[in-house]
């Protein structure tokens, strides 16, 4: 077994964390838009589209995901008239989504229930703490961004 240094030992105890406690969150995400028929990850496209329309790629590259696995929860969000088309004057192969108002009640009511949800898992976690969390999750993505992926 490969002698990892105090620092990458850590780092790889964090990546751990994050695998488990993205697990549980998606688990969290689910059981909260299960109210308006939605998963965590319909939930996470609508909630990106609010801001304005984007197509599946453009999603897609904003949160880091496969293009294919965007347009699947695309396609599922369009069956249940949570999103509209519209032609795309950049890109006519990808087509601009947008919310419907069935769309933005359920983030409305998403919203509320997330606030209780958060303040609550929030109580039991010193705000400090939290604000360091933060900080150092950014901080490893910006150094994934910057190309960092293999030793060298």
């Amino acid at each position: 077994m490969t002698q990892r240094s105090g620092r990458a030992e850590t780092l790889t105890q964090l990546v751990n964390e994050v695998f488990i406690v993205n697990g549980a969150l998606l688990t969290a995400g689910d059981a909260l838009a299960d109210v308006v028929g939605l998963t965590a990850a319909q939930w996470q496209v609508i909630g990106f589209l609010e801001d304005g329309p984007a197509s599946a790629a453009d999603l897609a590259r904003r949160r880091g995901l496969r293009r294919q696995s965007v347009q699947e929860t695309v396609n599922r969000l369009l069956r249940k008239g949570m999103l509209s088309r519209a032609d795309n004057p950049a890109d006519r192969r990808a087509p601009l989504l947008h919310l419907t108002s069935t769309a933005r009640e359920a983030l409305a009511t998403l919203g509320r229930r997330q606030v209780s949800w958060a303040d609550e898992v929030a109580s039991g976690i010193a705000p400090g703490d939290l604000a360091v969390t933060l900080r150092t999750l950014r901080k490893v993505r910006e150094r994934l961004g910057d190309g960092v992926i293999e030793p060298g």
